[in-house]
């Protein structure tokens, strides 16, 4: 098959640095620190490290929201993790996140310090926390938390899958590209059936479902993602298109997508964010004029 050299797995594998392509330096078959540094600790009661990322955006899209309703106890320090820098092996970093990924969060908001990592988990938390997002009646909570379940369970098929052998792998390979373009279109066949019927993805509420599922499917079908809107013809869901507009329209979606980003537009950037006047004058665009 054309770009798939033959290939025999050996009895037992072993670790080939080399292939390890655009993530070498941070790929490893080993979990724990790789060097002591601790995290910096702000004045809010809810410390975010994490990277603006779509799992990164999840967090810091539901922050954003939170404080919108006037929920005062979300306010948060967002600390910049550069992944590919290693800053996820650091010795304070794994002792919050024993996975070494972002995001990952302190709750410093009671007598004793709580760690929640993995975004759906924040996702949960934070809306049992402050009683947003979430729905409590049985059925439309089922849904909401379906849907959210769901996204956990896919997203590794676009991200890891479709976007690594597509935008990241040192070659390309026509099968795997193939294999996981297939499943990310029937992924989103799925979402467009469901929103052909409900507004949100949980019903007529905007809940963590979709905060969940926008910075993946909605920022793919907006081609912010991986370059593949054309190739993978994303206009055929127009229904995934209209949500992803509407959602893309409220001014905290717009804040918490900045947070922690290091790509696009300077005035889109806010590398760190620890008081909701950050917005106005931290942003890259700004921090370059004042020098």
């Amino acid at each position: 098959m054309s770009g798939s050299p033959e290939y025999t797995p050996p009895k037992v594998w072993t670790w080939n640095r080399a292939n390890g392509g655009q993530f070498a330096s941070i790929n490893r078959p080993i979990a724990g620190p790789t060097h002591d540094k601790e995290l910096p600790v702000g004045r809010h009661p809810l410390q975010l490290y994490s990277l603006g990322t779509p799992n990164g955006q999840k967090v810091t899209i539901m922050l954003e929201e939170l404080l919108a309703l006037g929920h005062s106890g979300a306010e948060y320090d967002a600390w910049l993790i550069k992944i590919g820098d290693g800053d996820q092996f650091g010795s304070g970093f794994v002792a919050v996140n024993p996975n070494s990924k972002i995001p990952a969060l302190m709750d410093r908001s009671g007598p004793k310090p709580i760690r929640v990592f993995e975004s759906g988990a924040i996702l949960t938390y934070l809306a049992e926390k402050f009683g947003a997002f979430l729905p409590t009646e049985p059925a439309a909570r089922a849904e909401c938390l379906s849907w959210l379940f769901w996204q956990m369970g896919s997203a590794p098929y676009l991200g890891g899958g479709f976007g690594h052998f597509y935008a990241y792998a040192p070659t390309k390979i026509e099968y795997a590209i193939d294999r996981f373009a297939m499943e990310v279109k029937r992924q989103l066949d799925v979402l467009d059936r469901r929103l052909a019927e409900s507004e949100y993805l949980a019903g007529s509420d905007y809940t963590i479902a979709d905060i969940a599922v926008w910075p993946w499917y909605g920022g793919l079908v907006k081609g912010w993602t991986y370059g593949a809107a054309e190739f993978l013809q994303v206009e055929e869901y127009k229904n995934v298109l209209r949500w992803a507009d509407s959602i893309y329209s409220r001014p905290a979606v717009q804040r918490g997508r900045m947070v922690n980003r290091l790509s696009g537009e300077p005035s889109s950037q806010l590398h760190e964010r620890h008081d909701a006047s950050d917005f106005d004058t931290r942003t890259q665009d700004k921090l370059a004029a004042a020098e």
